[in-house]
């Protein structure tokens, strides 16, 4: 079975959030962006639906989360090495965005993260696949 991950984050500013995203070197396909979403393209098979605040609300029971406030999920990426970590986290500083924790070097792993506009999480990794030992 193939699959295809879609994360759906609400946005205050979607050309904000779509300027912010792109100076990190993320592209959106036209198709499915309109005045009140855009599909982020993270990956082959990995995808976040950026959504104005009142459209997304229109896919959730209860109330959106302010993620300013109170963390709703930590958005994961791994990177090709230290050197990508770093970067993409200047780049979200360097965009807008906020660190929300220092760097951490585990040897085997390494990792940073950063807050976008609207308060949401992101964490970039990189792991030494050949490291036999992860403890």
């Amino acid at each position: 079975m193939a699959t295809k991950i879609f994360v759906n984050l609400p946005v205050k500013n979607l050309n904000k959030s779509i300027e912010f995203f792109t100076k990190l070197g993320y592209s959106f396909n036209p198709q499915f962006t309109d005045e009140k979403a855009t599909c982020m393209i993270i990956a082959e098979d990995i995808f976040v639906m950026l959504l104005v605040e009142p459209f997304f609300k229109t896919f959730v029971p209860g109330e959106i989360a302010d993620a300013t406030k109170s963390t709703e999920s930590i958005i994961c990426l791994s990177a090709e090495n230290r050197e990508q970590v770093d970067e993409m986290v200047r780049k979200a500083i360097d965009a807008g965005g906020s660190t929300y924790k220092e760097a951490q070097d585990h040897g085997f792993m390494y990792g940073h993260g950063y807050q976008d506009l609207d308060g949401h999480l992101w964490e970039i990794m990189w792991m030494d696949q050949s490291s036999g030992s992860q403890n």
